[in-house]
């Protein structure tokens, strides 16, 4: 397609949309549908997508199970907004999400459903730990990506993210995540050190903050044993641990819940993205009985009772989650991604890409933060989307659906590689004559 028609084609979102828009800069195809994997633009070419709504599509695009309850809820008169009023589709999915996800991991949480960005699910989280223990600060860490909401922004680590606002921010204490000096330091022990002395600076926390793998950080990975540090640390200076599962949750790192592996029981879990079953907009606070301290009202929002996205919901946890079938899946796709990504000829070395991450979220992080944002628009060209990640854009990240093929990750694997072809050798060149 000439560049004149695709201009024409996107002349009216320049015209008319503001300039904040991101992905349609790298990705600028006008998209018409999709299946599973697979887009295609309204010209008909088809990409692999492993932007995956960054992480809202853990089951694919348009997930034919998924699609029918909806399609025959609306058929059938269901009412699509309640506010919080009690309604079928609520009450189903309470009970599929107890039954299927909270009493076989023997969880018991209370649920609040917040406005429907994971951002709203943030603040109401944070504000539950400071009414609860009666402090106002919190610990974040470092490279952390909560959302762009004051309060969830200022847990943000971002500069880009935190200076859009034009403010300050306070209450928010910033700690190094596991890793952030190096496998020789324990970030878990220089915290509990800062918060156990008290010429530190650092006030008691209301809460403690974190992502199990941080998404638009970089796909920085916590270990089990960090966790497990980090929950002992929050229990002795009774703090509340908020576990932000709102990109890594819902299957994403091979189980529901990203913070299973590692035995921990948070205090409070925020989910979004995927928990909408099929992109539709929904968010959701899971918090200890004891730490339900609203009154009526406290935290409220129109799109708080969006049905549709309760009977999508419910149809994603009936037909993946009710027995173990995804699980295993996910768990044969993760080695088989693996192994291709390691095998590719630029992994490793000095000048090459470390893989991050776990499941069926993947980091090629490149230590010459430009690689990355060439490999993405190489990856494009060849009809593969992938974004990047990290605080210098220097991480490609991968978040094919829970629900790809073998086949379309090999697909995908050599869309990769060719394009990671394309881009090194004129990456050297440059360098060479600079």
């Amino acid at each position: 397609m000439s560049r004149h028609v695709t201009a024409s084609r996107t002349a009216v979102f320049d015209r008319l949309e503001s300039e904040v828009r991101v992905y349609c800069r790298e990705f600028p195809a006008v998209f018409a549908r999709a299946q599973g994997a697979q887009l295609f633009d309204e010209e008909g070419r088809r990409f692999l997508d492993l932007l995956g709504g960054a992480g809202v599509m853990n089951y694919g695009h348009n997930p034919p199970g998924v699609v029918a309850a909806v399609s025959a809820y609306l058929a059938d008169g269901g009412i699509v907004h309640a506010l919080d009023l009690h309604t079928v589709a609520k009450r189903r999915f309470l009970e599929a999400f107890e039954r299927c996800i909270l009493a076989p991991r023997q969880l018991y949480y209370k649920i609040q459903f917040t406005g429907p960005t994971g951002a709203n699910a943030i603040e109401a989280a944070l504000k539950i730990a400071r009414r609860t223990t009666g402090r106002t600060s919190a610990i974040a860490f470092t490279n952390g990506y909560h959302g762009v909401s004051l309060g969830a922004l200022a847990a943000t680590g971002s500069s880009a993210k935190r200076r859009a606002a034009g403010i300050g921010f306070a209450g928010i204490d910033r700690m190094p995540f596991d890793g952030y000096f190096g496998a020789g330091t324990d970030t878990a022990a220089y915290l509990a050190q800062m918060l156990a002395d008290p010429g530190s600076g650092i006030d008691p926390p209301a809460a403690i903050l974190l992502e199990v793998v941080q998404g638009e950080g970089g796909i920085n990975t916590a270990s089990d044993q960090w966790l497990r540090s980090i929950a002992d640390i929050a229990r002795a200076h009774g703090a509340l641990l908020i576990i932000d599962d709102i990109q890594a949750g819902c299957g994403r790192t091979g189980t529901f819940f990203s913070f299973e592996r590692s035995g921990i029981r948070p205090d409070i879990v925020c989910l979004s993205k995927a928990i909408g079953g099929m992109g539709l907009p929904m968010s959701l606070v899971l918090m200890a009985p004891e730490h339900d301290c609203w009154r009526p009202g406290e935290h409220n929002g129109t799109f708080r009772g969006h049905n549709l996205a309760f009977v999508a919901a419910t149809a994603a946890i009936d037909l993946y989650w009710s027995d173990d079938r995804l699980e295993r899946q996910i768990a044969a796709r993760s080695i088989q991604l693996d192994d291709r990504l390691r095998a590719m000829p630029n992994h490793g070395g000095p000048d090459g890409f470390v893989l991050r991450g776990r499941g069926m979220i993947r980091g090629l992080a490149w230590r010459d933060q430009g690689i990355a944002a060439q490999v993405s628009a190489a990856a494009y060209a060849l009809g593969l989307i992938v974004e990047t990640c990290g605080p210098k854009g220097e991480v490609l990240k991968l978040l094919p659906p829970l629900t790809i093929t073998a086949a379309e990750i090999d697909e995908a694997a050599d869309l990769l590689g060719e394009a990671i072809a394309a881009v090194i050798p004129v990456h050297i060149d440059t360098l060479q004559t600079a």
